[in-house]
């Protein structure tokens, strides 16, 4: 495993933020899902609980430093360019990736949707659900789908079934730092031209969560729509209420 090479590349809080415009994101990743002979690359979505948890994490740091493309998720990662560097950097969120890629290349995409919650009792899990819902609506190839919920001692078995089912796209969505270790850790083992971590996301295409609404997106307020109607994510608040005066305390030390 080895880190890419990003000459001069440009970071926020010593993580790099790549922050293309999701146009641009979803060419690059066009472009390497059609590159022969195809190459493994991951992808980080950051937002503000990512930064927030790399303060204690250094091998969180490495896998995000080590990845090959880092997009602006969360509104907040973009108030805090703006901010710290007076920068203006677009979003591209994960499940706009994910459904951006999968509505341009359709048939031609083979998909594993791997997190969530496992099924039960004859009922579809998260995944599967995922999955099912993708080929129904952009029409793409399922290469596999797995529940998120197994330990590390199963991670190499997972990771070889991946392998094994030869997707063009890896959607893992098992909460930020465990899914980008995972896609990180296994990344020559799985071989997966483009994997990202994309946390939530499969929720979303399975129906079990909601999309914000448009004008939440809009006015930069959507994860606090989220966390009102959302009690699992509660517990994420005071992650994110740290993060503005991590942000302004960073400000004031440069001024």
């Amino acid at each position: 495993m080895s880190a890419p090479a990003h000459p001069e590349r440009p970071t926020l809080f010593d993580l790099p933020l790549d922050a293309p415009s999701l146009a641009q994101t979803l060419d690059t990743l066009g472009g390497w899902i059609s590159q022969a002979p195809s190459k493994p690359h991951t992808v980080v979505t950051l937002n503000p609980e990512f930064v927030m948890d790399s303060r204690s994490d250094d091998d969180f740091i490495r896998v995000m430093q080590a990845a090959d493309l880092v997009t602006a998720d969360g509104v907040g990662i973009v108030w805090a360019a703006k901010t710290l560097q007076g920068r203006d950097v677009p979003r591209a969120p994960g499940v706009d990736i994910a459904r951006g890629l999968m509505r341009r290349h359709g048939p031609e995409l083979r998909v594993f949707f791997l997190g969530g919650t496992p099924g039960s009792e004859g009922e579809p899990g998260v995944a599967e659900r995922a999955a099912q819902n993708s080929f129904h609506d952009y029409g793409i190839q399922i290469a596999g789908h797995h529940h998120g919920y197994f330990g590390p001692e199963q991670d190499a078995e997972v990771a070889a079934q991946i392998a094994q089912a030869r997707p063009h796209l890896l959607l893992t969505g098992m909460g930020g730092g465990r899914q980008e270790k995972f896609n990180e850790a296994y990344r020559e083992v799985m071989g997966v031209p483009v994997a990202i971590g994309c946390g939530g996301t499969l929720d979303v295409l399975a129906g079990t969560a909601e999309l914000a609404p448009e004008w939440t997106r809009r006015a930069g307020v959507e994860f606090v729509w989220r966390i009102a109607s959302d009690r699992s994510r509660w517990g994420r608040a005071p992650k994110l209420a740290r993060f503005v005066p991590f942000v302004l305390a960073a400000r004031r030390r440069h001024n």
